[in-house]
């Protein structure tokens, strides 16, 4: 999900990414295949990977959590996000950008945004305590002011990739947070109290290997297609 993020507008963006190996996974021949076997539309490119030239990144839904519904792109400033490269995403998608910091429990800048913010349609899951407190209140007026239950988990939750989980759509259209097991068993009761009452399930799944050594978790393995469908595919 670091190299493309796909949009409601036919927009297809594809990103800047900090190793060089990782730049291997921008693979146009996928959005061909969208297209031809999914039956989307995509009407724009937006190309932002030549900032990698100038040692400038913005590794898609890792970096940038998108809220769809409120317009406003959150960000996390890292080696691996870059404001100027974020405010240009903003720009060309008509979105309000976001940016704040982050640190772990050993003061390090949080590599990637959504492993510690993730928004569902009526619930946000984030890390409050990871973020300096000055900006820490904005943050969570931002995310309370879109309606939203917001679910604040701490730096070892965090960790055991709480924050990295996903809203899907099912195939009936009913909505299914996954998360892996390990986040899963982070949670204490009165949280998953309050997630649950916000999707109609939780899906959770063991991810050891990629947790272990990629550094990731479920919502990292996922990227989300808003694509509008073709006219031959109505």
């Amino acid at each position: 999900n670091n190299w493309v993020s796909l949009h409601h507008d036919g927009t297809v963006v594809l990103y800047p990414m900090l190793a060089s190996n990782r730049r291997l996974e921008r693979r146009l021949e996928l959005l061909v295949a969208l297209e031809q076997r999914g039956g989307f539309a995509v009407s724009r490119l937006l190309d932002l990977s030549h900032h990698e030239l100038s040692g400038r990144f913005l590794e898609g839904t890792g970096s940038v959590v998108f809220d769809h519904a409120c317009r406003v792109a959150y960000a996390c400033l890292s080696p691996r996000t870059n404001a100027d490269v974020l405010a240009e995403l903003c720009e060309e998608l008509g979105y309000e950008p976001f940016a704040f910091d982050a640190t772990d429990c050993e003061g390090v800048a949080v590599y990637h945004t959504n492993v510690l913010l993730s928004i569902g349609q009526r619930s946000a899951i984030v890390c409050a305590e990871a973020v300096p407190e000055a900006q820490r209140v904005p943050l969570l007026e931002r995310l309370r002011a879109s309606g939203r239950e917001v679910v604040a988990i701490d730096r070892a939750q965090m960790a055991a990739f709480a924050g990295n989980a996903l809203e899907l759509a099912a195939a009936d259209g009913t909505a299914v947070l996954s998360m892996s097991d390990r986040a899963l068993r982070s949670f204490d009761a009165r949280s998953l109290e309050t997630l649950r009452h916000c999707v109609e399930r939780i899906v959770a799944v063991p991810v050891p290997t990629i947790e272990d050594l990629g550094g990731g978790s479920v919502r990292c393995m996922l990227a989300e297609v808003f694509l509008p469908r073709s006219a031959a595919a109505r």
